[in-house]
């Protein structure tokens, strides 16, 4: 754990520049893959983009610098061009319902158990450096990132 809790803090110190060419060079790397692995008609870059929604919001905020950051993912996710207000009403929504965002949380738990510990390795960095953007790592983003972990 203690190596979990550093990474988190080596992400939320991380420069701007560094930290667009990690996620971009990690989520090349995962999405192929989920792609490849996924059930039940769920996509790789839909069942990601849901987990780290999921990710992103467990705090109970959307802030302006996580959502400028996912907004490809949300994109995928809802189908469509979504303003910063329409997604934190939606991703709120899910939140309460939280039956959409179980089902994909499962999906996400159950294909990470296929994964090489390289990609587990990454879809964990690029979860916690989606959370980090905001410049904090908040406690409920750690617990759900951490159920990929268990």
């Amino acid at each position: 754990m203690k190596e979990f809790d550093r990474l988190c803090n080596e992400f939320e110190e991380m420069d701007p520049l560094t930290y667009s060419v990690v996620l971009s060079e990690k989520a090349k790397a995962v999405i192929p893959t989920l792609c490849e692995i996924t059930k039940n008609g769920l996509d790789g870059l839909t069942l990601f983009a849901a987990f780290i929604v999921g990710a992103v919001v467990s705090d109970g905020e959307l802030s302006v610098e996580e959502f400028e950051l996912t907004y490809p993912l949300f994109r995928a996710f809802f189908g469509e061009e979504i303003s910063h207000e329409e997604c934190d009403y939606i991703v709120g929504k899910m939140r309460r319902e939280n039956k959409q965002l179980t089902k994909y949380v499962n999906e996400m738990v159950d294909a990470f158990g296929q994964l090489s510990e390289e990609l587990k390795n990454d879809i964990v960095l690029v979860c916690l450096m989606i959370c980090a953007i905001d410049g904090k790592i908040s406690t409920s983003e750690k617990r759900w990132i951490k159920k990929l972990l268990k």
